[in-house]
């Protein structure tokens, strides 16, 4: 199916920078909208934008591009020390307050979008009424190890060629890259041809890949940026929303990364699309949004009105 036109787009001041952001349907809805954290980080929101119809059922979704990479801001010269998690929630919040929603929404968070919005809920904001944590590792440390792990389901010349370049510190050569996308052709996104909108995300990131590079590393399986030390399985516990979690049958955030979040939130279920690997809103698209759907009708009639 078509990706929805935009009602409205626009940017918002954060700080000295500008957010840009894309509305899908009517902010006044009596639905509250749905936020969307796109990966990364360092992913442009391209990807996601198939999500943008749940806005067919009434609500309004919200979409934007994190600093530093597709229509906000760009800031290539700053170093490790400004690309931080305190900054993405920092860019949240304002948005919110922005665009006049962070009373009443709800967030859904794909791969690194999802660690953004359980660093978000752990802190309990009042207008948060739930989570779906899509594709997310409760901690690097778990997604570092399964990455390693099915990453041995390549072909050995693949492998080799992953392992060689690794070593050697040669990842931008063209023959890692190449092994690199048929590691995303099994775990990322298993279909033929890549979506244009998969496309444009790269392309984003490839044109800009500061925050990729500084926070995550050369590829989705070789974490040694500032991230690779992440965890919230300590602070988990603290999510009072209802929680859904999703991943796919071959994807690279395996149920060994995600079991801290159904173990230690209270109040979540879990949602695996058989026939996906990272990006199931894309793989399969319309139980995607039926299942995500009708989990937000769900905790709307348990949120207070605006």
């Amino acid at each position: 199916m078509p990706i929805p036109d935009p009602s409205a787009e626009g940017t918002v001041p954060f700080g000295e920078w500008r957010t840009w952001y894309r509305v899908t349907g009517e902010l006044d809805s009596p639905k509250p909208p749905l936020v969307v954290l796109h990966g990364g980080p360092g992913a442009a929101h391209n990807y996601t934008l198939r999500i943008a119809r749940l806005a067919e059922r009434g609500r309004p979704v919200v979409h934007y591009d994190q600093l530093g990479v597709g229509n906000s801001t760009h800031l290539p010269e700053r170093g490790a020390d400004f690309w931080t998690v305190e900054l993405f929630l920092n860019e949240l919040d304002n948005l919110l307050g922005q665009l006049g929603i962070g009373e009443r929404y709800h967030l859904l968070g794909q791969s690194w979008g999802g660690m953004l919005g359980a660093e978000h809920a752990v802190r309990r904001p009042t207008g948060l009424g739930s989570l779906v944590l899509a594709n997310s590792p409760a901690s690097d440390e778990l997604w570092i190890k399964e990455t390693a792990r099915i990453r041995t389901q390549l072909p050995n010349n693949v492998q080799q060629t992953l392992a060689k370049h690794e070593a050697q510190g040669t990842t931008d050569h063209a023959d890692y890259k190449a092994a690199v996308q048929v590691y995303n052709q099994h775990f990322v996104c298993r279909l033929v041809p890549t979506p244009p909108e998969v496309l444009a995300s790269d392309a984003a990131t490839d044109a800009d890949p500061t925050v990729y590079h500084t926070m995550n590393g050369p590829s989705e399986f070789h974490v040694i940026g500032t991230l690779r030390d992440w965890t919230i399985i300590d602070r988990a516990a603290r999510i009072n929303v209802p929680t859904l979690l999703i991943n796919g049958r071959y994807d690279e955030a395996t149920t060994a990364t995600m079991q801290p979040f159904d173990d230690l939130i209270p109040d979540v279920r879990w949602e695996v699309f058989e026939e996906s690997s990272h990006m199931p809103h894309i793989e399969e698209e319309e139980r995607y949004l039926a299942v995500v759907g009708d989990f937000l009708d769900a905790q709307d009639r348990a949120m207070a009105p605006a």
